[in-house]
């Protein structure tokens, strides 16, 4: 300590005063450069949400930005004290590749976050088959989506995950097809199901009229004669037009006299004498 003071006390005023100069410009660098930083991405983020990019999308982008400008203000700051920051900038290299290596997978659930908020193949409120689960998206975040399940359960699923696997979103549509497959007895006459399942669906207030209802005999199968029927509904109502549906024709085809059947089997038995 006395070394360095006497080393200090030795050196002339031009001396002093040019490191005070240098020390004075690298603070004004970094406080100025920091407030161009926090300016320029938050011009990028207000930008880029007047072009409809996702608020989330913005503010990751922007934070990312204000880092990056901020690491480029810190190191001229540093030269100008007079000091190499080639060194500085080979750690910082190797930290980073360290870093990116220990977290490979949260950079890779990054990503996918990156690309579900560029790409939207859902958004919140959608009900999607997604990383092996189904639900309501609540939530869409940089490393992971939440799904609320039918019976209320919350799932978190990484991105990755969900970007690796297929993804069916239910939701992306106004209207489904609800697929039905109803069997009538082989003694009954085909003609009046037709025409009970075709009342159905037109007494049903919620089935739309344009895609129309397709009624066809889709195969004559081991106890049955089995009708396709697809009426088509909105989105929303797709469960409870189906229950209701399912309902009204067991009802109805029972009271036009036609057979709901089952699959059975007639055991017949035979008594064998012994010899």
């Amino acid at each position: 300590m006395d070394a360095v003071i006497d080393y200090l006390s030795n050196l002339d005023t031009a001396t002093l005063l040019g490191w005070a100069w240098k020390l004075v410009a690298a603070l004004l660098i970094f406080f100025i450069g920091r407030i161009v930083a926090k300016l320029i991405s938050g011009f990028l983020a207000k930008l880029m949400r007047k072009r409809g990019i996702d608020d989330m999308l913005a503010n990751f982008l922007s934070v990312v930005l204000y880092a990056i400008l901020l690491v480029a203000v810190i190191i001229a700051a540093i030269s100008q004290l007079g000091i190499q920051t080639t060194p500085l900038i080979a750690v910082l290299g190797a930290a980073g590749l360290a870093v990116g290596l220990a977290l490979q997978n949260s950079l890779g659930n990054l990503a996918a976050g990156v690309m579900l908020v560029l790409f939207r193949p859902f958004t919140k409120g959608d009900y999607v088959e997604a990383g092996g689960t189904s639900g309501t998206v609540t939530d869409v975040g940089l490393f992971q989506s939440v799904l609320n399940t039918p019976d209320n359960r919350k799932v978190i699923v990484p991105n990755g995950q969900i970007t690796s696997d297929t993804i069916t979103n239910y939701s992306a549509y106004d209207t489904r097809r609800i697929d039905l497959i109803i069997g009538v007895g082989y003694g009954d006459d085909l003609k009046v199901a037709r025409s009970t399942i075709e009342k159905v669906l037109e007494a049903h207030e919620k089935v739309l009229d344009d895609p129309a209802p397709v009624i066809w005999v889709m195969e004559l199968g081991d106890s049955s004669v089995n009708f396709a029927v697809r009426p088509w509904v909105k989105a929303a109502d797709y469960w409870g037009v189906r229950s209701e549906l399912l309902e009204s024709l067991k009802v109805e085809l029972e009271d036009a006299g036609c057979e709901i059947p089952f699959p059975q089997r007639d055991v017949h038995l035979h008594q064998v004498e012994a010899d």
